[in-house]
């Protein structure tokens, strides 16, 4: 038997409110919710970082906070769907420049957080080449392979279609696809051996200090300025949390910051980034206070 008031029943009113609460607000997180959704693309040091960061914080002010690994891509759908709130490494004007005209009408650029972020080719410091003009006619040296990161990555797209034929280099190499574990793991292999590499990478990052290696100098300007490293965010974000948009705008972080953060993460720490948060906050107690109060 089932029980009714004024003429529903249990179960249509039980439907009419959940119905009613996915109707309010926009995206994963909406109106005075206290549950954010940050993405994060695995293998990317900074943001993996700064989300790991942004996630004890906002844990800290009483926010439940999900996070999702995703590639790129997918990542940028999943903003421009509404299933993710926020991504703290969107690489901005040149890197993620397709995402964004693809998906730019449906985002919201919260901020700059780190300035200047170039897309490098780099090699370890023993090699004989200097710039990326020296690649040229070595293609068999090297198997005719620049070891890159994921396909959907900004990186690859401006490794393969932009600087390999800025400098005569398509029928030579090719810019390899796996993921930026396997990449690192290559590299550091070569260099374990002293053999000779060459890998897309990116600045910052923390295998500039854990491996010897360095970067091809680009007198043609193939890779593209250093872009700002982006704080983006689903359509509407702003207006159904203001007040993490508030925080998320005054965030900045500096070399040392960075640089520290994700040495903790990637080495001392390396799969326990909570750990890594706790001593990296302990060693500068204003950071999360300057920005969330």
């Amino acid at each position: 038997m089932r029980l009714k008031f004024k003429g529903l029943t249990i179960a249509t009113a039980a439907l009419a409110v959940a119905l009613t609460a996915a109707g309010c607000g926009g995206g994963s997180g909406s109106g005075d919710d206290k549950e954010i959704t940050i993405g994060v693309v695995a293998g990317w040091a900074e943001g993996e970082a700064a989300t790991a960061l942004w996630k004890r914080m906002l844990t800290d002010k009483g926010y439940t906070v999900e996070v999702k690994t995703l590639d790129t891509g997918p990542l940028y759908t999943g903003m421009a769907r509404g299933d993710v709130d926020v991504f703290v490494d969107a690489w901005l004007p040149g890197t993620h420049e397709d995402y964004w005209k693809r998906y730019g009408d449906k985002l919201e650029k919260i901020g700059v957080w780190y300035d200047k972020a170039p897309l490098t080719i780099a090699v370890p410091n023993y090699s004989p080449l200097k710039s990326l003009e020296d690649l040229k006619g070595k293609g068999g040296q090297y198997g005719g392979k620049i070891i890159g990161i994921e396909k959907s990555s900004g990186l690859y797209r401006v490794a393969q279609e932009k600087m390999l034929p800025a400098y005569g280099l398509k029928d030579e190499y090719e810019v390899t696809t796996s993921s930026t574990a396997a990449m690192l793991s290559e590299l550091k292999k070569a260099t374990d051996a002293k053999k000779d590499i060459i890998v897309t990478l990116w600045r910052p990052h923390w295998a500039y200090s854990k491996y010897p290696v360095r970067d091809l100098a680009d007198p043609k300007g193939a890779m593209g300025q250093p872009d700002g490293i982006n704080t983006v965010a689903r359509e509407d974000f702003s207006k159904d949390q203001p007040e993490v948009t508030g925080w998320l705008k005054k965030f900045k972080m500096n070399d040392q910051q960075l640089g520290s953060l994700e040495d903790l993460m990637e080495n001392k720490y390396k799969g326990k980034p909570d750990q890594a948060v706790d001593e990296w906050l302990k060693a500068n107690p204003t950071f999360a206070t300057s920005i969330t109060g």
